[in-house]
């Protein structure tokens, strides 16, 4: 965590901002209007002065007087967040060694300098040997290499056969190390902070579909958060606006029935915002309620998320048999007793279960709707509701 304190480069006489950062999820939308008092804080725009800089990387005190854009800070201090020490090391080290200022430069920083080798300590040379060797493979090593290894070997050729460069943070070895240029000044990167449901890509319909020119929003994120995500895009017709998903963490029946043709963004958060409470259990009765009902966008889905109590589920049962089975030994609505095992009739219950019940074998089991009123019906839009979701797409989810 690092805090920094904002001010409006323009008119300073407006005062100054302390920001938490990264900032955290329930504070979002009061830090927007911190900055919004002063006239900055853009989605876009680098319209922040940064008067001072609080952090454990020292290193960033080199952004201050910077003007800067307030998302790309607070995406870097992300990706920071994440570093151990050794990480930190390198990151510091590699950006004295290359005088890195702007925001841009640095965020790419954080994904190449853990090829770079950082000396802090030179009286254990065997293990800075085998941080090299780790290093210059990607962080990836077996056990039998590393055993083989000879480290003080390995961190003498390294002292004697290179240039190192001396910082506060070590002496740093860049290893051949280019920077990296993933961030291409407007698109960030997609990272997952925080443990999210999904994260949803919005780019141009223009544009290929393995274009990297996708803006990313992590979902269930507030209306503002959403709304800047559209702004950053850049796409002003809603109409060219492409979304897609990635490491979803829905069921995947719901991956497959989402309609990124009709549903917009303020759809896909409230079912994110339904789903994100579930157990590992109700997601897979989601997904079995899903398999049999066919809903056919995000808004169907997230009705029948929200009435998952009108939903009968036996997970792994995919015969009368095994449906008898759970209901007798683990639905709870009996009282088992495992010494009369060999006197149930697991199918027969099932089957007789099953006569008045409106429900389907499903790759995650058997599930029944009980309610009391059509699944069209319950899955069906109120009026409000659907002149809502026509608002919404007219504005691109911009409400």
């Amino acid at each position: 965590m690092m805090s920094a304190v904002l001010s409006n480069p323009n008119h300073p006489e407006y005062g100054v901002a302390t920001i938490p950062f990264p900032i955290p999820h329930d504070q979002y939308t009061y830090c927007m209007e911190l900055l919004k008092a002063l006239e900055i804080g853009d989605a876009v725009k680098a319209d922040c002065k940064v008067v001072a800089v609080d952090s454990f990387f020292s290193v960033l005190k080199r952004t201050e007087m910077l003007t800067v854009n307030v998302e790309e800070l607070n995406y870097l201090a992300k990706r920071l967040e994440s570093f151990d020490t050794g990480e930190a090391a390198q990151f510091q080290a590699m950006a004295h060694k290359l005088e890195l200022f702007e925001l841009k430069d640095l965020i790419n920083l954080t994904f190449c300098c853990q090829q770079a080798t950082v000396i802090t300590d030179f009286t254990n040379l065997k293990e800075v040997g085998r941080d090299h060797y780790m290093n210059i493979h990607g962080g990836c090593a077996s056990m039998e290499e590393l055993e083989q290894l000879d480290g003080v070997e390995t961190a003498v050729l390294l002292i004697e056969d290179n240039e190192g460069t001396i910082t506060r943070y070590g002496v740093v070895y860049d290893n051949g190390m280019q920077l990296s240029q993933l961030y291409d000044g407007k698109h960030l990167p997609c990272y997952h902070y925080e443990a999210d449901m999904t994260a949803v890509g919005i780019s141009s319909r223009w544009e290929p579909e393995n274009s990297r020119n996708v803006t990313w929003i992590y979902l269930p994120a507030s209306k503002g958060q959403i709304e800047r995500a559209v702004q950053r895009s850049g796409i002003a017709d809603p109409k060219d606006m492409r979304l897609f998903i990635a490491d979803s963490s829905f069921p995947e029946e719901v991956d497959v029935a989402l309609d990124f043709q009709c549903d917009n963004i303020h759809e896909l958060n409230e079912l994110a915002l339904v789903v994100e409470k579930f157990s590992i259990h109700d997601r897979k009765k989601l997904g079995a309620a899903v398999s049999m009902a066919k809903p056919e966008n995000a808004s169907q889905i997230r009705r029948l998320a929200e009435n998952m109590d009108l939903f009968e589920f036996a997970p792994g049962a995919h015969t009368p048999a095994e449906y008898g089975k759970y209901m007798i030994q683990k639905s709870g609505h009996f009282e088992y007793d495992p010494n009369l095992d060999e006197f149930y009739d697991y199918e027969r219950y099932g089957l007789q279960h099953m006569d008045y019940q409106s429900g389907v074998f499903t790759d995650r089991g058997y599930i029944a709707y009980v309610g009391t009123v059509d699944l069209e019906e319950l899955m069906a839009d109120a009026p409000a509701e659907s002149y809502q979701r026509e608002q919404d797409f007219q504005m691109g989810g911009m409400t």
